[in-house]
């Protein structure tokens, strides 16, 4: 779709929602002008225009904080873009990985299981893992994982997934959901340890629908 193709506003510009391509978590929202939209579209990486400066915006050319266009879809009345994006570091100029971190409204319990059950958990205990890999710290299970090799972590593998099978014979959910946390954790432990990741599983895994 041609960027004269879209519905702009008085200031001839289109908003748009930036969503991590995994969680779906909404990130940032800004605008685009026909330079930033081509600019996203030829480079893969997103660009925006910066109102308040006047001028294209290559997010992250100061901060290294890249956001990596995975895809780009357009809403229904043509007047609003989504780019679920892969963001290096952190969206907001704050440090927060999205600008939506400040909560004025819960229903119900969703504090319960927000931010819980989505890709970024598991890809922040693989960052936890990997900074462990490159920066050893004394007393870290995850290093002695390390250290002790490839055997040491497979047997673990190996005895937490017996441990998820006696777990899954018992009554209720709770034993299950522990042993299979310490499988996944054990298993992102050999990712890095064989230099692989989650996004990589969850590409294979997106193959398989």
């Amino acid at each position: 779709m041609e960027f004269k193709d879209l519905k702009l506003n008085e200031q001839g510009l289109i908003p748009v929602v930036a969503q991590d391509y995994l969680s779906n978590e909404v990130l940032m929202v800004a605008y685009m002008n026909e330079e930033a939209y081509n600019k996203t579209r030829e480079t893969k990486k997103v660009h925006y225009f910066s109102r308040s400066r006047n001028e294209l915006w290559f997010k992250g050319e100061t901060s290294g904080h890249v956001q990596y266009l995975k895809s780009m879809l357009i809403d229904c009345d043509n007047d609003t873009l989504v780019v679920k994006i892969k963001q290096e570091g952190a969206a907001c100029h704050t440090g927060e990985f999205s600008c939506f971190y400040r909560e004025i409204l819960t229903v119900d319990d969703i504090n319960e299981v927000k931010n819980i059950v989505n890709s970024r958990v598991l890809q922040e205990v693989y960052q936890v893992a990997l900074d462990r890999k490159v920066n050893p710290k004394e007393g870290s299970y995850t290093n002695y994982l390390f250290d002790k090799g490839i055997d040491k972590i497979l047997k673990k593998i190996g005895e937490e997934a017996a441990e998820v099978i006696i777990g899954a014979k018992n009554d209720g959910p709770n034993e299950i959901i522990y042993e299979i946390s310490d499988l996944l954790y054990h298993l992102t432990v050999l990712l890095v340890e064989k230099e692989t990741n989650w996004e990589e599983i969850f590409k294979e895994l997106g193959k398989r629908r």
